[in-house]
């Protein structure tokens, strides 16, 4: 059964898609990806800076924004990486800050990742 009052982007075809929205609300969940595809698997400062600049762009893509932002769930294979991620995370949001929650898990989808993100924002 089709939900037409639900949009996935870039494609409802692929195994998942950047950004589904519903309403005035974007769900997007982004891993290290720099701009050309690839997987960034370094420290936790240059996966940091990479999936949240994937989570950018694919906020921008759906008419949305860092900006825009009202929730965002940080998944870490390591809590040690939390102060890291919060330095590199000052400097992709600003006051009032998104609601957010850091979760400490064993391992992401790939070997070497250390950090996943999900976002949930306002369109436009």
């Amino acid at each position: 059964m089709a939900n037409h009052d639900i949009t996935f982007l870039p494609d409802p075809e692929s195994i998942s898609s950047d950004v589904a929205g519903f309403g005035s609300l974007l769900v997007s969940t982004q891993i290290p990806t720099r701009a050309d595809g690839s997987l960034e698997l370094g420290g936790i400062i240059e996966q940091s800076e990479c999936t949240l600049q994937a989570l950018k762009v694919a906020l921008e893509h759906a008419g949305s924004s860092m900006d825009r932002v009202l929730h965002l769930t940080i998944y870490l294979t390591d809590m040690a990486d939390r102060a890291a991620f919060n330095e590199v995370y000052q400097r992709f949001f600003a006051k009032p800050w998104p609601v957010r929650a850091a979760v400490g898990i064993a391992a992401l989808a790939v070997e070497g990742m250390r950090v996943e993100v999900t976002a949930m924002a306002a369109k436009g």
